[in-house]
């Protein structure tokens, strides 16, 4: 499906504020309500609004530190990335996971309260999985941007 203007207004406007009514949306892009009803429907059922979250402050939750670890392991092969990625699924601290080309084969993004909280997950699950060779990890100091709104492409 190409994208129109309006189509490119709508996904901006939903990933800013997920809570937009589609009348609040229809104001916005100068729809009326039907039109911008079945328009943001057809991008959810195509694939480009893949659902509505809300966005929750980690701090206010005490989750106050954020971990970036590469993950080297002892195997390359199909069953071992894909035994580690299974298990490392199921790790709520973990809120992002890559397979990377490099010196490491996975990226993840860590949250925790501390970095008592995070030993303990290091070394009671993470460095416990089948397969892992090198854990680096590094402590993010500080945040300065952080942003799950994707650059929509004109």
């Amino acid at each position: 499906m190409k994208l129109d203007k309006t189509d490119r207004k709508i996904l901006q406007l939903v990933q800013h504020d997920g809570s937009l009514s589609a009348s609040e949306i229809a104001e916005r892009v100068n729809l009326s309500q039907p039109p911008c009803w079945r328009r943001i429907k057809r991008l959810e059922d195509e694939g480009y609004i893949e659902r509505r979250v809300a966005m929750l402050n980690r701090k206010k939750l005490g989750l106050t530190l954020v971990i970036y670890a590469e993950v080297k392991l002892t195997a390359n092969g199909r069953q071992a990335v894909g035994e580690f990625e299974d298990l490392i699924r199921s790790f709520p601290e973990v809120t992002e996971c890559y397979v990377m080309m490099g010196r490491s084969d996975f990226l993840l993004r860590i949250v925790t309260r501390d970095i008592e909280s995070y030993e303990v997950f290091f070394r009671d699950h993470l460095s416990q999985l089948p397969g892992v060779r090198d854990i680096t990890s590094a402590v993010a100091l500080s945040e300065v941007k952080y942003t799950t709104e994707l650059p929509v492409p004109h």
